[in-house]
C-alpha cells in the first residue's frame, strides 16, 4: 500500500491558491493543515475579511490554523504534532524560525516567483517587468533561514511580452507554481531530485514596493515607462501629476510618433490616446483615471477633461 504524503501548507494571497488546490487534488497527498494569516479588516468599512487561501481551504474542507505568529511554543507544538513530511510555503507573510523549518521530516519547500538566485525578496514579478526581462518563472527551493537563499529544487519558465502586466504574470506564475510543486514533491519521493545550492554571487534583491514607487519618470525612454506602467499594475499603480492632480495610468503603448518636445509634454490628444513625449520617443496613454475616480479610456477622459495643447505632466 502506497504511503500518503503529509503536507502542511502555508500561504495567504491569491498567488498561493493554485498550489493549494493542486496539492489537495492529489490522491497520494494529505494536506493535513492549512496555515494562513489571521482575518484582517479590509475596505472602507473595515470589515474582517478572509484571506484567499482561507476561502480556498474552507471550500476544500481542509483544517485551518491562523496564528498571529508561528514563533509561539503552542504553534510549534501544533505543527510538530502533525508529523508532516513537507511544508509547502508560498507568499505566507511570516518569517519562519529555524525551529519551525526543522519540523518537516523531509523538506520545508518554498515556491518563489522568480528564477532564483535572481530577484530574491518581496517584488520579483514587478522587477522582471521593470527590467524588461524576456522571461521569468517560478522556483521551488528548500527553505533556509536566510530569505530565498535555500537550495534549488526545480524551476519552470514563462516568456514576458511587452503587454504583460504584473497581474498577468502573477496569475500565470501562480498556476505554474501549482504545477511545479506537484512535480517537485513526487520527484523527491521517487528519489529523482536532489537540491542544488544557489550561486549566491549571482543573487539580486528586490524590495517591497510602496505607493511612491508608482510615480512615472518622464525622462526615461518610452519602453522603460511602458514597463513601469505594466509592472505597477494593479498595485501600487503608476501615476503622474497634471496641474497638481493625481492621474493614474492603467494602460499605454509605445508610439512610433517622433517628437521634439520635452519629456512630459502632451503634444497630441485625440481618440487614439493621449500622446506624451518621453526622454526618447512617445508614450500613448490608452486608459487612465483622474479626479472622477473612474477608469476611462482616453476618449472618455478627454470628454470631461480638456487638455490644452502642449500641456505638461509635472516632473
Amino acid at each position: 500500500m502506497k504511503k500518503t504524503i503529509r503536507i502542511i501548507f502555508m500561504g495567504t494571497p491569491h498567488f498561493s491558491v493554485p498550489a493549494l488546490e493542486s496539492l489537495a487534488q492529489q490522491d497520494d497527498i494529505d494536506v493535513c493543515l492549512v496555515v494562513t494569516q489571521p482575518d484582517r479588516p479590509k475596505g472602507r468599512g473595515k470589515k474582517m475579511a478572509f484571506s484567499p487561501v482561507k476561502n480556498a481551504a474552507l471550500s476544500l474542507g481542509l483544517d485551518l490554523f491562523q496564528p498571529e505568529t508561528l514563533k509561539a511554543k503552542e504553534a510549534i507544538e501544533k505543527l510538530s504534532s502533525l508529523a508532516p513530511d513537507f511544508f509547502v510555503v508560498t507568499a505566507f507573510g511570516q518569517i519562519l524560525t529555524q525551529a519551525v523549518l526543522d519540523i518537516p521530516k523531509i523538506y520545508p519547500i518554498n515556491i518563489h516567483a522568480s528564477l532564483l538566485p535572481k530577484y530574491r525578496g518581496a517584488s520579483p514579478i514587478q522587477a522582471s517587468i521593470l527590467n524588461m526581462d524576456k522571461k521569468t518563472g517560478v522556483t521551488t527551493m528548500v527553505m533556509a533561514k536566510k530569505m530565498d537563499a535555500g537550495d534549488i529544487l526545480l524551476t519552470a519558465k514563462t516568456p514576458i511580452s511587452q503587454q504583460d502586466t504584473a497581474q498577468d504574470l502573477h496569475d500565470r506564475l501562480g498556476i505554474l507554481g501549482g504545477e511545479l510543486i506537484i512535480k517537485t514533491i513526487f520527484s523527491i519521493i521517487d528519489g529523482k531530485l536532489k537540491p542544488t545550492p544557489q550561486d549566491h554571487a549571482k543573487a539580486t534583491f528586490v524590495k517591497l514596493l510602496n505607493k511612491k514607487d508608482g510615480k512615472i519618470d518622464w525622462t526615461q525612454n518610452s519602453d522603460q515607462i511602458l514597463a513601469h506602467v505594466n509592472a505597477m499594475m494593479p498595485w501600487p499603480g503608476s501615476f503622474a501629476l497634471f496641474n497638481d492632480r493625481h492621474i493614474k495610468i492603467f494602460r499605454a503603448v509605445v508610439s512610433d510618433t517622433k517628437t521634439i518636445h520635452e519629456p512630459g509634454v502632451i503634444h497630441t490628444s485625440d481618440n487614439t490616446g493621449i500622446h506624451v513625449a518621453t526622454g526618447n520617443g512617445t508614450l500613448t496613454i490608452l486608459e487612465l483615471m483622474g479626479p472622477s475616480g473612474k477608469r476611462l479610456n482616453a476618449r472618455q477622459f478627454l470628454c470631461g477633461n480638456k487638455i490644452e495643447p502642449l500641456s505638461r505632466f509635472d516632473l
